[in-house]
């Protein structure tokens, strides 16, 4: 398996109470996985702890056979080779859209920055767009930039957090069909966070239940989805 992850759990300080609960699952590579759950479910905090943005209370992390986390070891989130797109897409708003996605390739040569921006503009359909600002541009664009600035320096998993919260209902389809085709086109295995079942079914290969920091269920999208009980998952 691509990713291995066993028996993680996490409580935040002022918590009586584990945030997440022994999450395991081990994801294939090149596999699109989806955490389905409530508002304080615990599934961004899942994302956090894969990141290194957070330090589990237990449990182990490994992907592509290298240890990330475990009782002894903690590898940074900068040495991990994780991309990540924030909710808010975090882009930078003085920089252009070129200068954003550069933003992630400060270790390669300016001549090898250049063609990799000028590859992932390629392949979120933005090399029209190349000198604009983030203002200029509308949800789904400022999606686009988030996901090539992630993409730019090839990690080996990407991160999404609620990646269509933030666009209007009557975009969503199409931004979800055009998301599943770059994340397929690039191979590169990925992780998003939802509380739409709509965006599980749309994009993901399995998914995952979560509820109050445990997993419920883990399957197929249609097979795990059409069970009328999980209907309350999405709001």
């Amino acid at each position: 398996m691509f990713v291995e992850i066993n028996r993680l759990s996490f409580k935040y300080k002022n918590s009586k109470e584990e945030t997440i609960k022994d999450f395991h699952i081990d994801i294939e590579k090149g596999e699109i996985i989806s955490i389905l759950g409530q508002s304080g479910s615990g599934k961004s905090t899942v994302l956090r702890l894969i990141s290194g943005l957070e330090i589990p209370n237990g449990g182990t992390i490994k992907i592509d056979n290298n240890l990330i986390v475990d009782d002894n070891n903690f590898v940074l989130p900068e040495k991990r080779g994780i991309g990540m797109v924030f909710q808010d897409y975090a882009l930078f708003p003085h920089m252009t859209v070129r200068q954003n996605i550069r933003f992630g390739l400060k270790n390669m040569k300016k001549e090898e920055q250049n063609k990799r921006i000028q590859e992932v503009l390629q392949l979120v359909n933005l090399e029209k767009f190349k000198d604009r600002y983030p203002h200029e541009l509308s949800g789904g664009q400022q999606q686009r930039v988030a996901l090539a600035r992630a993409l730019a320096p090839r990690p080996s998993v990407l991160l999404m957090d609620e990646p269509f919260s933030n666009l209007d209902a009557n975009l969503k389809s199409k931004i979800r069909e055009e998301l599943k085709k770059i994340i397929e086109h690039t191979g590169t295995t990925s992780i998003f966070v939802t509380h739409d079942k709509d965006d599980a079914i749309s994009i993901a290969n399995r998914v995952v239940i979560l509820e109050e920091g445990e997993i419920v269920k883990v399957g197929c999208p249609k097979d795990v989805l059409n069970n009328s009980e999980l209907n309350k998952i999405s709001v």
